[in-house]
C-alpha cells in the first residue's frame, strides 16, 4: 500500500506534468480560432472556406498523429528502464512514419478538389478551401516530424518546451494571418487562403524549434541524431501495433461528434449554433482532463520501465481520481453559470435558451468524458490500445450515435431534437468510461515486474 507521502509526491508530479500539456492543447486550439475569427472578418465565404479546409485537414492528420502517439509510452518505458539507446532507435523509426505519413497526407489534401465538387459545395468556398489546403500541404511533413520529436520530449517528462513552442507559434500565426489575409508590406491580400500559407510557415517554425530542443545535452544519452538507421520492420511494426488503434480511437470519437453536427444540420441553424456553443465550452473545459490523460501515459510508462507495476497502478488510478475532482468542479461551474457563459457567445434569444439548456448535459457529459480520456491515457502507458479501441467504437457508434438518432429525430418516440443527440453523446461517453475503467482495473492488476517491462497486454 502506497503511503501518504508517496501519493502526494506522485500527485505533484502529475500536476506539474499536466499543466504544460494542457497549455499546449489550448494554444493548439487557438490557431484554429485565430483562422476562423480573422478569415471571418475578411468575408463569410473565406470563413466557410477555412472551415471546410479544417474539416478535411484535421481528421486526416489525426490519423498520422494518433499513430505517432505510440512514441510517448515507448519512450516513457525506456526512460524508466534507463534504456536510452532504445529511445533513440524508437525516434529514428518514428520519424520514418512521421515523414512518410506526412507526405501521403499532403498529397491527399492537395488533390481534394474533386471531393468538394462531388459534395456540391459552394464553388467560391471550395476554391478558398483548396488553396488553403494546397498551401498547408507544404508544412504537413514538418508538423508530423514535430509531433514525433515532441513526443520524445513528453515521454521523458520534459513537456514545457512543447507548450512554449506552440504558444509562440500561435503568437506568430496572428500577425502572419493579418499580413497574408488582408495584405500588408507589399504583399497582396490572399483572403482565407492566406491562413493556409501562415499555417505552413508555423508548421516549419514548430519543427525547427523542437529540433533545437531535442538536440540539447539532456537528450545526448538517446543518441537519436548521432546515428543513422535504416527502416526497421520490427520497430515500425511495434509502433504501428500500439499507434494504429490509438488513431482509430481518436478518429472514431472525432467522427461521432462530426456526424452529430451534420445530423443536427437538418434541424436548423439555431440548433446547430446552440450545439456548437455547448461543444466548444466542453472542449475548453476538457483540456485539463485531456492533459491528465497524457500525463498518465507518461507516468504509467515510466513506472513500468522501472519495473514498478505497483507504482504504475498508483499513477493510473491517482490520475483518474484527480480527473474526477477537476472535471466535477468544472461541471458545477458550467451548470451554475451556464446562462452567463452562453451570453459570451450569442445575443440571439433562441440560441441562448437552447444553448444554456444543453450546458446542463455538458456538465454531466464532461465528467464522463474526462474519466474515459484519463483511463485511455493510462491504458496507453501499458501499451494496451487494441481492446480499448474496440470498446470506444462500440460505445460511440454502437450505442451513443444510434440512441441520438432515435431520440433526436423521433424514430418511434417523440423527437427530442438537440437534447436527444446529447443524450446519445452522454450515453456514449458513460459507456466508454465504464468499459475503459474496467479494462484499466484488469490490465493494471495483472502486470508483473520484469527487468525491462514493455507491457503489452493486448
Amino acid at each position: 500500500m502506497a503511503n501518504k507521502h508517496a501519493i502526494t509526491t506522485e500527485a505533484r508530479t502529475l500536476f506539474r506534468l499536466s499543466l504544460p500539456l494542457a497549455g499546449a492543447q489550448l494554444a493548439q486550439m487557438g490557431t484554429s480560432v485565430a483562422d476562423a475569427v480573422m478569415a471571418g472578418r475578411y468575408g463569410s465565404q473565406d470563413l466557410a472556406g477555412v472551415a471546410l479546409a479544417g474539416a478535411m485537414m484535421w481528421p486526416t492528420m489525426l490519423l498520422v498523429m494518433g499513430i505517432l502517439q505510440a512514441v510517448t509510452p515507448s519512450v516513457a518505458q525506456y526512460h524508466g528502464a534507463k534504456a536510452y539507446r532504445d529511445i533513440g532507435e524508437v525516434i529514428r523509426q518514428g520519424l520514418y512514419i512521421a515523414v512518410t505519413g506526412g507526405v501521403l497526407v499532403a498529397l491527399l489534401l492537395s488533390s481534394i478538389q474533386p471531393v468538394f465538387h462531388w459534395m456540391e459545395i459552394d464553388p467560391d468556398a471550395s476554391a478558398i478551401a483548396v488553396n488553403y489546403l494546397k498551401a498547408t500541404a507544404w508544412g504537413i511533413p514538418a508538423l508530423m516530424a514535430f509531433y514525433c520529436l515532441r513526443f520524445l520530449a513528453d515521454g521523458m517528462s520534459y513537456a514545457r518546451p512543447a507548450m512554449i513552442i506552440i504558444v509562440s507559434a500561435l503568437l506568430l500565426k496572428i500577425p502572419l494571418n493579418y499580413v497574408l489575409i488582408f495584405g500588408a508590406f507589399g504583399i497582396d491580400a490572399m483572403g482565407g487562403a492566406g491562413c493556409g500559407v501562415a499555417q505552413a510557415i508555423i508548421m516549419w517554425f514548430q519543427f525547427t524549434m523542437i529540433l533545437l530542443v531535442v538536440t540539447r545535452p539532456r537528450f545526448n544519452a538517446t543518441a537519436w541524431w548521432h546515428q543513422f538507421s535504416l527502416p526497421d520492420a520490427q520497430r515500425i511494426a511495434e509502433l504501428l501495433r500500439v499507434g494504429v488503434p490509438i488513431a482509430g480511437t481518436l478518429f472514431a470519437e472525432v467522427g461521432m461528434f462530426s456526424a452529430v453536427t451534420l445530423l443536427l444540420g437538418r434541424l436548423g441553424a439555431e440548433t446547430v449554433a446552440s450545439h456548437n456553443i455547448a461543444f466548444n465550452i466542453n472542449g475548453v473545459a476538457f483540456m485539463i482532463p485531456m492533459a491528465l490523460g497524457m500525463a498518465a501515459t507518461i507516468r504509467v510508462g515510466f513506472r513500468l520501465g522501472e519495473s514498478d507495476p505497483n507504482g504504475a497502478r498508483e499513477s493510473a488510478f491517482l490520475t483518474v481520481a484527480g480527473t474526477v475532482l477537476v472535471s466535477a468542479l468544472s461541471a458545477v461551474a458550467i451548470f451554475i453559470f451556464r446562462e452567463d457563459i452562453v451570453a459570451l457567445y450569442t445575443h440571439d434569444p433562441a440560441v441562448a435558451t437552447l444553448g444554456s439548456s444543453l450546458l446542463m448535459f455538458v456538465a454531466f457529459f464532461l465528467v464522463m468524458d474526462a474519466i474515459q480520456a484519463t483511463a485511455l491515457g493510462a491504458l496507453r502507458g501499458y501499451k494496451d490500445t487494441r481492446i480499448p479501441m474496440v470498446m470506444a467504437i462500440a460505445a460511440y457508434w454502437g450505442a451513443g450515435l444510434p440512441v441520438g438518432w432515435v431520440l433526436g429525430y423521433g424514430v418511434g418516440v417523440p423527437a427530442q431534437g438537440a437534447f436527444g443527440f446529447w443524450i446519445g453523446l452522454t450515453i456514449a461517453v458513460t459507456g466508454a468510461a465504464s468499459l475503459l475503467c474496467l479494462r484499466l482495473w484488469r490490465v493494471a492488476g495483472r502486470i508483473e515486474p520484469t527487468h525491462k517491462n514493455t507491457a503489452q497486454p493486448d
